[in-house]
C-alpha cells in the first residue's frame, strides 16, 4: 500500500485525503509597487543649466573654505571674578592661580565693569546707611532712609556723582564730609578697573570687557570710559541701548574698534546693529548651573566641539568649585584642541564677504532643479503647481534675505531629484547622492554670509529640508490618472493590520527624526547615546546617526528584492538620508570641511551597512523559500 501511494505521488497524482501542497514562489510574493521615473524631454537642458550655474557656486564655496581655514584660532577666556572667588576660597593669590591656569592654555580673561559695591569691597570708598550713621552720631544732619558715602582712597567718592543724573549733596558728620545719596548706589556701574586692565594687557592676555548700564547714566557718557580692549560681551538679553535708539547710537559710536561678542544661544536684542558696523566674534559659554551638573571631561568635550565644529573663537570658561576639577578640565581641553588642530591665540575676526554677482548667478541651479523636479512628477500640472508653491514658501520664509530663500530651494529640491530621475538599481544611489552633493554647493554659495556664519540669521525653514524632499518622492509614486480617482482608490483600499502597524512605525520614525533635527531640539537623547556621542566626537568628527541609518534603507529599496510597497517605503526612508546631507550643510556656523567630513563618513558607513543588508536579505529570503509545510511531516504520518 505504501509503495503504490509513492508511485502515485511520483507520477503526479495527488492524494485525495490530503490538500495539495502550496506552491512555493521562487521570487518575491508581490512585485515592487514603485513606479518607474518619469523622464521629461527638457531634462538634459535643465541639468545643463544646473551644472553651468555650479561654476560660480563652486568658486564661492572654495573661497569660504579658504576663509574658514584662516580662522582656526581660539582664545580661552577665564571669567576673572569667578576665578577670584575660587582663589579666596582656597586661600590663594588670584594672580598665582591665574598663572597656573595660563600654563594649561588660558590666554584671556573677562572683566566686568566695576560697580559702587565693588569699589567698597576693594576698600576705596565707605558706605553707611542713614540709620547707622545717625546712631553713631546723634543729632547729626542725617536722613535715616538715605545712604552716605566717603572716600578711603582720595577722590574716588567725589568723582562718582558726575557719572549719574541722581542728585547728591555733601554733609558733614563727625567732622568728615559725606556724600548723601537718596537711594542705595551700590549697584550703579562705576567704570573699569583701569589698573587691572593695564596689568592684564602687560601680560598679553586677550581681554573681554563686560559693561553694565543704568538709566541714571547720561546717554552722552555711556561707553566713553570703556577700556581699549578687543572685545565687548554685553550682559543680560539685550545690548545697552537696545530699546532706546539714541542710546544705541551712542553705544555704536563708543564701540570704536572693539568687536561685539555673539554669545551662543543668546542672540541679544540690538546686537545685529552693532555687528553690522563692527563685525562680530562667536563666544561659547556654559551656564554655571549646567556646568556643575557635568564632569570636567564632558565640559572639555563640549568646548572642543564648539571650537572645532561651531566656529566659536572665544571659549568663555568658568572655574569649577574645586581647583583640581578646573585643572582637569583645562588639561583635557588642551589635549582635545591640539588633536583638532585648533590653535590658542588671538582670534582672527575678519568677515567673509562673498561676491554678490556670483551669488546671483548661482540661483539658476536651484531654480532649474526645482522646475525639473516638478516636470518629473507623474502629474505634471500638479508637479509644476507644487514647484511654484515650494518657491513661494522658501522665499516667503526668508523674505528679508531672498538669496537665503534660494538656498532653501536647493536644500529641499536636490535630495529628491536623484530618486525622481532614476531608481531602478543600487547604483542609482550614487547618482542621487551626487545630486545631493551638488545641492550642497548651492546651499553654501547662497546661504553663507557674515550674519549666518555668526549665527545671527539662522537659516529659516531648515525643518522643510527633511519634509519637502519626502513629499516630492512620495508624489512621484502617484499613478498617471485623475487625482480624484487616486484619492478614491486610496480611501477604498483594503487595509490589513500589518499595513497599519507599518504606517504607524513609519510615522513614529519620521516624527523622531524631525524632532531631533538641528543642534538643540526638543528631542531627548538617552544617556547611552549621549555617552556614545561624546566618545565618538572626542576622537573624530561624528557622522549624523540618521544618515547612517537612512542610507542603507535607500540601497535596500533600490535592490529590487523587497515585495509590495516595502521598496517604496525604503526609498522614502532613504530620502531622509539625502535630505539630512543638505540639512547638515545648512548650519553655516559649522565650517564647510567639518560638515563634509561628517557627510562622507555617514555615506561610507551607510553604503557598507546597506550592502550588508542586501546580502543578509538574500540569505533570509533563501531560508524562507526553503520552508515547506509538508517537510515537518515524517514517514509514519504520511503512511
Amino acid at each position: 500500500m505504501w509503495i503504490s501511494f509513492n508511485r502515485l505521488r511520483i507520477s503526479g497524482v495527488t492524494d485525495p485525503l490530503r490538500s495539495p501542497a502550496p506552491v512555493v514562489p521562487t521570487g518575491p510574493a508581490r512585485p515592487s509597487l514603485v513606479p518607474p521615473p518619469n523622464w521629461h524631454p527638457r531634462t538634459p537642458l535643465l541639468l545643463g543649466l544646473v551644472f553651468l550655474s555650479l561654476i560660480p557656486a563652486l568658486i564661492l564655496t572654495f573661497q569660504r573654505v579658504q576663509f574658514e581655514q584662516s580662522r582656526k584660532v581660539t582664545a580661552l577666556v577665564m571669567d576673572y571674578p569667578a576665578l577670584v572667588i575660587q582663589a579666596r576660597r582656597y586661600g590663594q593669590d588670584p594672580q598665582a592661580l591665574l598663572n597656573r591656569y595660563k600654563a594649561l592654555g588660558v590666554n584671556g580673561v573677562a572683566l566686568y565693569e566695576d560697580t559702587v559695591a565693588s569699589l567698597q569691597q576693594r576698600g576705596e570708598i565707605l558706605l553707611k546707611n542713614g540709620y547707622d550713621l545717625a546712631d553713631k552720631f546723634p543729632g547729626a544732619p542725617v536722613k535715616p532712609n538715605a545712604v552716605y558715602m566717603r572716600s578711603v582712597v582720595p577722590g574716588v567718592a567725589e568723582s562718582l556723582p558726575a557719572r549719574y543724573t541722581i542728585p547728591t549733596h555733601t554733609v558733614t558728620v563727625g567732622g568728615q564730609s559725606w556724600l548723601e545719596w537718596p537711594s542705595d548706589p551700590s549697584y550703579l556701574p562705576a567704570g573699569p578697573n583701569r589698573a587691572q586692565v593695564a596689568e592684564f594687557q602687560r601680560q598679553g592676555m586677550v581681554l573681554v570687557y563686560r559693561p553694565y548700564n543704568d538709566e541714571a547714566r547720561p546717554v552722552s557718557q555711556v561707553g566713553t570710559d570703556w577700556p581699549a580692549v578687543p572685545y565687548v560681551a554685553f550682559t543680560d538679553d539685550a545690548v545697552i541701548g537696545a530699546r532706546t535708539p539714541e542710546l544705541l547710537e551712542q553705544v555704536d559710536r563708543a564701540m570704536g574698534q572693539r568687536i561685539p561678542a555673539v554669545i551662543e544661544g543668546n542672540i541679544q536684542d540690538g546686537l545685529e546693529d552693532l555687528v553690522l558696523t563692527h563685525g562680530g566674534v562667536r563666544l561659547f559659554a556654559l551656564a554655571p548651573s549646567w556646568q556643575n551638573q557635568l564632569t570636567p571631561e564632558e565640559i572639555a568635550s563640549k568646548y572642543n566641539l564648539a571650537a572645532r565644529e561651531r566656529s566659536q573663537q572665544l571659549l568663555y570658561l568658568r572655574p569649577f568649585p574645586t581647583i583640581n576639577e578646573t585643572t582637569d578640565m583645562l588639561a583635557r581641553l588642551q589635549e582635545l584642541m591640539k588633536n583638532s588642530g585648533i590653535k590658542v591665540g588671538m582670534p582672527v575676526t575678519t568677515a567673509f564677504e562673498p561676491s554678490p554677482v556670483l551669488r546671483w548667478l548661482s540661483i539658476i541651479g536651484p531654480l532649474a532643479a526645482l522646475l525639473l523636479a516638478g516636470l518629473s512628477l507623474p502629474l505634471r500640472r500638479l508637479g509644476l503647481l507644487g514647484a511654484a508653491g515650494t518657491l513661494l514658501l522658501c522665499l516667503g520664509l526668508n523674505y528679508a534675505t531672498p538669496l537665503a530663500g534660494f538656498a532653501l530651494v536647493a536644500a529641499v529640491t536636490f535630495p529628491a531629484l536623484g530618486l525622481l530621475l532614476r531608481r531602478s538599481r543600487i547604483t542609482d544611489w550614487f547618482i542621487a547622492t551626487g545630486l545631493s552633493l551638488v545641492g550642497v554647493v548651492f546651499v553654501s554659495a547662497l546661504g553663507a554670509t557674515p550674519d549666518s556664519m555668526l549665527g545671527l540669521h539662522p537659516f529659516r525653514g531648515v525643518g522643510l529640508t527633511l519634509l519637502l524632499p519626502l513629499a516630492m518622492v512620495a508624489a512621484s509614486f502617484l499613478p498617471k490618472q485623475d487625482i480624484r480617482k487616486t484619492v478614491s482608490d486610496v480611501y477604498n483600499a483594503p487595509i490589513k493590520l500589518g499595513d497599519i502597524a507599518v504606517m504607524g512605525l513609519g510615522l513614529a520614525l519620521l516624527g523622531l527624526v524631525y524632532s531631533r533635527r538641528g543642534n538643540a531640539t526638543g528631542g531627548s537623547v538617552t544617556e547611552f547615546e549621549s555617552s556614545l556621542r561624546q566618545n565618538v566626537q572626542d576622537s573624530m568628527v561624528r557622522p549624523r546617526f540618521k544618515e547612517v541609518a537612512a542610507h542603507p534603507l535607500a540601497i535596500l529599496g533600490l535592490s529590487g528584492k523587497l515585495p509590495g510597497y516595502f521598496s517604496g517605503l525604503m526609498l522614502l526612508g532613504g530620502t531622509m538620508g539625502q535630505a539630512s546631507i543638505l540639512n547638515t550643510f545648512s548650519h553655516f556656523h559649522t565650517p564647510f570641511l567639518i560638515s563634509a567630513t561628517r557627510c562622507f563618513l555617514g555615506l561610507g558607513l551607510g553604503l557598507l551597512i546597506g550592502l550588508l543588508l542586501v546580502k543578509l536579505f538574500d540569505v533570509l529570503a533563501g531560508f524562507w523559500r526553503s520552508y515547506r509545510p509538508d517537510a515537518a511531516v515524517g514517514p509514519r504520518a504520511r503512511a
